[in-house]
């Protein structure tokens, strides 16, 4: 109890610490009228998509929360809607955060001309995203533990139409998840849509065909491209790692559950509120370490003040997981799983923070400028597009291995000190400082705003620098984020896998039977299952941005338009690409709710779990090579723009190959690839929820 009590408080502190940061913002100059006037396009339009999404959302979650109380558990259709007000609220604040924060940076840079000043105002801009993640995911899965305080873990109960008993605490906990997964997946699936489609339909009619420069506002589709990054990598972002922190904790407490099947009520109580307190002590951390990097001085470089924070953050996480695996662990009789005694826990959460660390270390020198990948890619530009492609994609695939070397020895190391319960220890220890990813994360989108809006209001050239080396850094910064959340996925995933065969299995340590071929059956269709997923939101992308694209075109051949005396009709392309990507979200969506309850269905439990498996394998590689091919697209474009790369610059040919590899890239990074974790935590918590359902309900 005394847990969840401390997680409450330390929750509350850090949405205390949010509100300030925002009202600090807010309390910033934006600039000149003309910034003023930007800015305010970008924020209204932004409101106006999510406005609009969430009444689609609304429809869908109501929709569920009602069959779920009906026909599964009287409570579970409440506790669903929890997750997903509290998703949509962490959606909504970062991106209000974000909003404000993009043309005050600008100013920053305007007025002081110093990186350190302009990077600790988009710091703070980032930190109200990733303060409100976390702050908002404990307050309400800690509250749902706290009134379920005095329950029975093994109570069953029905719905308020009784077809069938399941058990009402993991229930109410896995609804809680599925909630929080079904925001994530409609706002990366609309806001990946919206902003991609944008992105590229400005790049290939801004940078390919009129030659002109980047964010130039004379492109109609210049103000679109902005407000889709605060609507995907702010608001999508914030729903996707808020859902992969509910999922690894009640992966944790279900995986408990299942262990102490005869075990002491003591163990089991230790078992549950372990992950609960080093969360929490997690989310300590980064409200020290994100308050500790905005106050820093004499820091001009934005990669150490980034650094900072994470370090800060991840050294109390895992001071404080030691400190929970001693207290609750420490003196009594623990799982025969744990190889070496209360230290077990501890050291499975380390080595999800070191795999953490690692994995973006990894992302880094693959998507970064600093690195040879991204400088031999720029290199080779001058050939042409066909050469940038194609070693982009060679450089994609080559980034796979290391990170699931690094996923695989931590899932090992920590299955064989820890259990199954180690596993989903790690993933938890991996975004037990998620606060702290998600802020550096959304310092990228702001610093891309930032420049965006430097240019659009053709401000002094020395402004343009200052955040184009923030950008850059963001660009980077973005990609390791993308990597950790895939991480992350990996490891919830087969701890949701494990929770789920758990669920339907009288063993202590459930087996998926992979001799079965049902088993493999399923696999081969969750395999195939990603490759599908993956083409569809490809395809909805292109089409958008081609519709985009023709409309552009059309205005900037209107008189007057590209001479720069007309102003666009930029409302129109707005319009177009939230109708776009508003349209074609609820088919990929509700796929990850589907399968799984159809597989179910037809052919029961065991052909799920292969689905989940397949799933899993094919889409933690693809997603990997996703975002780090798109990463390193987008950075040698933008070495090439930096005038790196000799005897060549903005407009020459070796920059159009590049602009050509960062569309193609666009699309992997930031629509396909942010998806796919999402993608198959939201199956495997689907699966979880249904388990009993489809023990007594399957055709064959």
């Amino acid at each position: 109890m005394l847990s969840y009590v401390i997680a409450i408080v330390i929750a509350c502190i850090a949405l205390l610490v949010a509100c300030l940061n925002y009202k600090y913002i807010k309390q910033l100059d934006e600039g000149t009228p003309e910034m003023v006037e930007l800015a305010g396009t970008i924020r209204s339009g932004a409101n106006t998509f999510l406005k609009t999404e969430f009444k689609i959302i609304a429809i869908v979650v109501v929709v569920v929360a009602v069959i779920f109380s009906l026909f599964i558990e009287t409570f579970s259709g409440l506790t669903f809607l929890t997750g997903s007000l509290m998703s949509s609220a962490a959606c909504l604040i970062g991106m209000k955060g974000a909003t404000y924060a993009n043309v005050r940076t600008t100013n920053a840079a305007r007025t002081t001309k110093s990186i350190g000043d302009t990077v600790k105002v988009a710091l703070r801009g980032g930190s109200i995203s990733g303060l409100s993640v976390q702050g908002f995911c404990l307050l309400g899965l800690v509250g749902i533990l706290l009134i379920m305080s005095g329950m029975d873990v093994t109570t069953k109960s029905t719905g308020i139409v009784p077809l069938i008993e399941s058990n009402a605490f993991g229930l109410r906990l896995t609804t809680y998840s599925l909630g929080c997964s079904l925001v994530a997946m409609f706002n990366r699936v609309a806001g990946g849509n919206y902003t991609k489609a944008a992105d590229i339909s400005a790049d290939i009619v801004g940078k390919v065909d009129f030659d002109l420069p980047e964010d130039d506002s004379r492109n109609p589709s210049t103000i679109a491209d902005f407000i889709g990054d605060t609507v995907n990598d702010i608001a999508g972002n914030c729903s996707d790692l808020l859902e992969s922190t509910a999922a690894t904790i009640v992966s944790c407490i279900i995986i408990a559950i299942t262990l102490a099947k005869g075990a002491s009520g003591e163990l089991l109580d230790a078992a549950m509120h372990f992950p609960v307190l080093a969360a929490a002590g997690g989310l300590f951390g980064s409200i020290i370490g994100i308050v500790y990097a905005q106050h820093a001085k004499g820091k001009d470089n934005p990669s150490k003040q980034l650094d900072l924070a994470t370090y800060v953050a991840a050294a109390i996480a895992i001071m404080t997981s030691f400190g929970a695996s001693y207290y609750f662990f420490g003196n009594i009789d623990v799982f025969d799983s744990f190889k070496i005694g209360w230290l077990s826990p501890a050291i499975s959460s380390l080595l999800g923070v070191v795999s953490g660390v690692a994995i973006g270390k990894i992302t880094e020198y693959y998507t970064s400028t600093d690195f040879k990948p991204v400088k031999d890619l720029a290199k080779v530009s001058p050939e042409g597009s066909a050469f940038v492609v194609t070693l982009g994609d060679a450089v994609g695939s080559r980034s796979c291995l290391l990170p699931v070397l690094t996923i695989a020895i931590s899932l090992v190391a920590s299955g064989l000190i820890c259990g199954a319960y180690g596993i989903a220890v790690a993933s938890m220890g991996m975004l037990s400082f998620v606060a702290t990813t998600v802020t550096i994360d959304a310092f990228g989108p702001i610093a891309d705003n930032a420049g965006g809006i430097a240019e659009s209001c053709h401000l002094d050239e020395s402004v343009r620098k200052i955040t184009d080396k923030l950008d850059a850094v963001g660009n980077t910064t973005a990609a390791i984020g993308k990597g950790f959340a895939i991480g992350s996925a990996a490891f919830a995933t087969v701890s949701l896998i494990f929770a789920y065969v758990g669920n339907y299995s009288d063993a202590s340590e459930p087996v998926l039977n992979f001799a079965s071929y049902i088993v493999i059956a399923g696999a081969m269709v969750g395999g195939a299952l990603i490759e599908f997923f993956t083409a569809l939101l490809t395809k909805n992308t292109i089409d958008s941005a081609k519709k985009m694209a023709d409309e552009s075109i059309r205005q900037l051949k209107i008189p007057g338009v590209i001479e720069g005396n007309v102003k666009p009709d930029y409302d129109k392309c707005i319009e177009m690409a939230s109708k776009e990507a508003l349209r074609k979200m609820l088919a990929p969506s509700l796929l990850a709710m589907l399968v799984p309850v159809i597989g179910g269905v037809i052919f029961g439990v065991e052909f799920v779990g292969g689905i989940l498996v397949g799933a899993t394998l094919v889409a933690i590689t693809r997603a990997i090579f996703m975002g780090n091919s798109g990463g390193a697209f987008d950075n040698a474009k933008k070495y090439v723009e930096s005038g790196a790369l000799e005897g060549y610059g903005k407009g020459s040919d070796a920059h159009k190959a590049t602009v050509v590899g960062d569309t193609v890239g666009d699309t992997r990074k930031d629509v396909v690839g942010v998806a796919l974790d999402i993608f198959i935590k939201m199956m495997s918590t689907v699966a979880n929820t249904l388990a009993t359902v489809f023990v007594h309900f399957h055709l064959f």
